[in-house]
């Protein structure tokens, strides 16, 4: 499997198009390639259709109460709490992984679930009642936006605003996964960041300095091919003057990877 070209076909499309389940565990197969996605996928379609009854509360009572998922905050910064396929087995997660499983049963069910990327605590919200907030990291529990707020100030937050309650759309979500990915593997794990900054540049919407700074973090872990490629794709879309020392630099990358 092309595993890279199908997440950038994927998220190329309109975000109402994107298959949320199938791009996340795209994520996931980069940590572990021999990954069966039919089979996570089916994971996911028996996880739904043994919900009973299939409504707001019976998907709330079957995974936090029933399943027991639930937040790892006892080992928050392993990175299989960011991989679809090792939540639906260990049933524990952090708030974006376990938010996107919520949405995905949700799916399913004809029960839709829109994501919350709320700074510091991604949380869910019913399509059909836009007041009706669920934390699937504090295990189900349900909000209104008072308590989001509560979340939010408890975290540091400071200066709220309720646009932070806005839904946000599967590619904006796998973005966000990824930079938490990110940040989990920088420094230390050079070759697992990689594959994550490579995800990340094929992401639409990212602006210049967002995918100069990725090339060239590529460029310092060894990735100098793939790190010249995208600065030339960036300099390709700039005037002459800002285009020519992006253009120097990446035959400078180039010239390193012989």
């Amino acid at each position: 499997m092309r595993a890279t070209a199908r997440f950038a076909e994927l998220v190329a499309r309109p975000d109402a198009d994107i298959p949320l389940d199938e791009a996340a565990l795209l994520i996931a197969y980069h940590a572990r390639p021999g990954l069966d996605l039919g089979e996570e996928l089916a994971l996911l379609d028996d996880l739904a259709a043994s919900c009973r009854p299939p409504t707001f509360d019976g998907i709330v009572r079957h995974l936090f109460s029933e399943l027991g998922f639930r937040g790892n905050s006892d080992d928050y910064q392993n990175p299989d709490n960011s991989y679809l396929d090792q939540v639906l087995r260990r049933r524990v997660g952090i708030p974006i992984s376990l938010s996107v499983l919520t949405m995905e049963v949700g799916r399913r069910l004809g029960v839709p679930f829109d994501g919350v990327g709320m700074p510091g605590h991604f949380l869910v919200r019913l399509r059909a009642d836009p007041e009706g907030f669920l934390d699937p990291f504090g295990g189900g529990r349900r909000l209104d936006r008072a308590g989001c707020r509560a979340i939010f100030e408890s975290l540091g937050g400071t200066g709220w605003n309720d646009a932070y309650l806005a839904p946000v759309g599967p590619r904006a979500i796998l973005n966000r996964m990824l930079l938490n990915l990110q940040g989990l593997f920088l420094p230390g794990d050079l070759r697992s960041a990689a594959w994550v900054l490579e995800l990340r540049l094929t992401i639409p919407g990212l602006t210049v300095p967002d995918r100069l700074g990725l090339a060239r973090a590529l460029g310092s872990l060894g990735r100098f091919g793939a790190a010249a490629a995208e600065l030339e794709t960036v300099a390709g879309g700039l005037p002459d003057d800002e285009a020519a020392p992006l253009r120097a630099e990446a035959r400078s990358l180039r010239a390193r990877s012989n």
